[in-house]
């Protein structure tokens, strides 16, 4: 019996990987605006308002919250990047 609920859980976790690394992909595709201007697109943000949506009709469904996670680090990742160059740019 136990090798059964380990198979499931690899299983699970195996689509779940896959989810996150396709997700991700996803998410580096879309155009943000640029920091402490008003110009430019909103397409992460717009994605992210949207999967909160989708978070308050149907709470706690994994997709999205694995999306709402991948979201946050896609923006701690551009922001992280963003600093970098401000500071190889002074």
């Amino acid at each position: 019996m136990g090798d059964g609920t380990e198979l499931v859980a690899q299983v699970y976790s195996d689509v779940e990987n896959d989810f996150r690394e396709r997700y991700t992909n996803y998410l580096r595709t879309m155009k943000q605006k640029i920091y402490d201007t008003n110009l430019g697109y909103t397409e992460l943000e717009d994605e992210r308002k949207l999967v909160n949506q989708q978070a308050m009709r149907t709470p706690g469904r994994r997709g999205e919250i694995i999306k709402s996670e991948e979201i946050d680090k896609e923006f701690s990742r551009r922001y992280s990047e963003h600093k970098k160059a401000m500071f190889y740019y002074d």
